[in-house]
């Protein structure tokens, strides 16, 4: 049996101001910091040795690695920081109150961009690239994206780089986001198109999953931290 352990980052400070954030780079909140320490200690009470940590190239979802890796005393881990593990990009709706954007286009519409598998936010007119995506193609920055556009970049990371480690045998941490946990999760469980809407992944609370040699699931579990 070998352990997959997913972990959303922590409170940012887009979490707090309640505006969308996508691969706007935004910190993590004080609360955020707070919520990475109690996480990586209730990691540490199961003494789980990795092999590996993954996470994106956004300072949350790396901060929150940190904290984790230091808090289970596994400094020395080797990590891969990749853009396909970036949340999803919300396009133009990014630094939007989410409020807002309900009165401006309702709910119902903001509940398909949001909780949905295939809807795509309104994009941007042009993609933006920062100095973090300088040595790829600029065919990699999206003006926006759907759950299904994002679960289609992540999963070729999947098959690359954690699921061969998994089949060694090597225990994995993925750190990331809400969407991509989201649609990795889909992956994983096999989970429909229409159900995966009704899937929360919460700032800071371990998902740990048990695996089989051939990478079934033989049990889930999340650690609830305060």
């Amino acid at each position: 049996m070998v352990k997959l352990v997913l972990i959303r980052h922590g409170e940012s400070a887009a979490n707090f101001s309640n505006t969308y954030t996508g691969w706007s780079d935004v910190p993590l909140t004080p609360l955020g910091v707070h919520q990475a320490h109690d996480a990586g200690q209730a990691l540490a009470k199961l003494a789980l040795p990795f092999s590996h940590v993954h996470t994106s190239v956004l300072k949350r979802a790396i901060q929150t690695a940190y904290v984790v890796q230091d808090e289970i005393g596994q400094n020395w881990l080797p990590i891969t920081k990749s853009w396909r593990l970036n949340e999803r990009h919300y396009g133009a709706l990014r630094g939007l109150n989410k409020d807002k954007t309900r009165e401006l286009f309702g709910k119902a519409q903001v509940a398909r961009w949001r909780r949905g598998f295939c809807a795509r936010p309104p994009l941007l007119a042009q993609p933006r690239r920062s100095r973090a995506y300088q040595s790829f193609p600029v065919t990699i920055i999206p003006r926006g994206e759907s759950l299904k556009d994002a679960e289609r970049r992540l999963i070729p990371y999947w098959l690359d780089e954690i699921a061969p480690r998994l089949l060694a045998g090597e225990n994995q941490l993925v750190v990331a986001h809400g969407s991509t946990l989201r649609a990795l999760i889909k992956y994983l469980e096999q989970i429909s198109d229409t159900g995966i809407d009704r899937v929360e992944v919460a700032n800071a609370q371990p998902i740990i999953y048990t695996l089989d040699a051939q990478l079934n699931i033989l049990a889930k579990d999340i650690l609830t931290v305060s």
